[in-house]
Parts: structure tokens; C-alpha cells; sequence
């Protein structure tokens, strides 16, 4: 007899998995905070509620038992500092003016962002992100514009040149930019070149470049360089950068704002 069969879940770990369902994907810092106990009690339920069958672990969190393997690691990019992406998801929807252009990239946090924008009347979205225009469906006062081309399974990002041409049609006031690293030396990395194409021309048809990322991400590593601090001129985050980003972006006339 399976463990799953002969074991139910207290009325702890019972509530631990209805906020899993209820999410997706949860961090243990959130679960801890939500549940009012220790990370250390948190982590010892999801052990037992994994071995069970019943949750799926990962780096910081948890998710429920994966459906494909794309939807599973998108959920768990989501819940990885969701609080930090909802505050700085916040700050940048307040500084974006009603009946803005804006293009939109990839990314949880700029995900976190559109959330965000469906309070905001009067804008015009360009984005190759599918989860973009799902997320502002049902915003009456938004207009969408979603790029064509070839659908990338792990992130439902489109690329190639007629994503490329399509973005290339549209001169906006901003573009969002997420990212998955910015190196010490200020470039701004992925794991897949192919992005670079598709970032060079948000950045080239955005009056304005904004980069929105936690901290976390400042000195994560990536493959393929995509894009430069520099092409930047604001950058939101949720806390003070670690050395040597509070320089470089004072150097570079970057204006740094932390989320409260």
C-alpha cells in the first residue's frame, strides 16, 4: 500500500496543500507566512506531502504534481519572490502614465506587471509573450497587439524574423524589459540567443527602456547577452543591488527605484 493511500494529511499540512492548489506554485518563505509557522515546520510538511505524492518540490518552493513539464517550471518560476514582483509590479505600474504605448517582453516579473496594468485605462499593448495578452483579456479600455512567428514552449514567448518585423511596425512610449540575469559587466543575459533579436528591437522601437527585475537577478549569470543595462533608463527592483550595480547605474544615469 502506497503512502498516498494509507496516510492523510493533518489539518496543517492539509491547509499547506489548499494554498499550493490555490496558487499553483508557492514559495516556503510564502507558505511559512501564510500558515503563521516556521519555514523549518514548512519544509518538514512538504516532505511529507511530496513523498505522498501529493506536491512536487523545487528550489525555494513548491508546486503542485506536474501536468507538462513547460506549464510545471513556469509555475515555479511564478512563485519564486512573488511578494518582491507584486511590489515592484506596483511601483511600475504607478509610473506608467494612462494612455500609454507600451511593449511588453518576457518574464514572471513582467507578467507581474501586466497583472498590474488592468487598472490602468487607456493603454496600448505590443508583446510577443502570450501570457501577456491572456492576462489583459478582460481589460475593456486595452488595446493588444500580439507578434506572430514561432511559439517557444518553455517561456510561450514568440521569435524569429516575423516576430522581429512585427514589433518593428510600433514605435511605443516603453518597453519592459525582463531578463533572466544582468552580469557584473551590465549585460543583461538569457539562456537562448534567440531572445536578443526580439529585445534589440523592443529597445530600438521604445521611446523609453525600463528593466524590471528583483534583486536576485543582479549578478545571475546567462549564456547569451541580449541586451545592456545601458539600453535602460529606468530600472525597478525590490531592494538596494549588491556592489557594483548602485555605482554602474549612477554612472550610466540610470534611475534606480526600490519598490516599497
Amino acid at each position: 500500500m502506497s503512502l498516498a493511500t494509507s496516510w492523510s494529511p493533518n489539518p496543517r499540512q492539509q491547509a499547506l496543500l489548499d494554498e499550493v492548489k490555490a496558487r499553483g506554485a508557492v514559495s516556503v518563505e510564502r507558505l511559512a507566512q501564510r500558515l503563521d509557522v516556521t519555514m523549518q515546520t514548512v519544509r518538514r510538511d512538504v516532505q511529507r506531502l511530496a513523498e505522498a505524492g501529493l506536491l512536487t518540490r523545487f528550489h525555494g518552493g513548491v508546486s503542485l504534481p506536474r501536468e507538462a513539464p513547460s506549464v510545471g517550471a513556469w509555475k515555479e518560476r511564478q512563485a519564486l519572490y512573488a511578494d518582491a514582483k507584486a511590489r515592484i509590479a506596483r511601483s511600475v505600474a504607478a509610473a506608467i502614465p494612462e494612455g500609454s504605448t507600451l511593449m511588453l517582453g518576457i518574464g514572471t516579473t513582467v507578467e507581474a506587471v501586466a497583472r498590474e496594468l488592468v487598472h490602468k485605462p487607456g493603454l496600448t499593448v505590443v508583446t510577443h509573450n502570450l501570457h501577456v495578452p491572456s492576462l489583459l483579456s478582460e481589460h475593456t479600455q486595452c488595446k493588444v497587439h500580439v507578434a506572430g512567428g514561432m511559439l517557444r514552449n518553455r517561456d510561450s514567448a514568440m521569435e524569429g524574423d516575423n516576430t522581429v518585423e512585427y514589433l518593428q511596425q510600433f514605435k511605443v512610449d516603453v518597453a519592459l524589459l525582463g531578463t533572466l540575469g544582468i552580469d557584473p559587466d551590465g549585460s543583461l543575459r538569457d539562456r537562448d540567443l534567440r531572445e536578443q533579436a526580439v529585445t534589440q528591437a523592443m529597445v530600438a522601437q521604445a521611446r523609453e527602456s525600463w528593466l524590471v527585475a528583483d534583486v536576485s537577478k543582479f549578478g545571475q549569470p546567462g549564456l547569451a547577452q541580449v541586451a545592456h543595462l545601458r539600453d535602460c533608463k529606468r530600472v525597478f527592483t525590490q531592494a538596494l543591488p549588491p556592489a557594483p550595480f548602485p555605482k554602474l547605474l549612477q554612472e550610466w544615469g540610470i534611475a534606480l527605484t526600490i519598490a516599497p
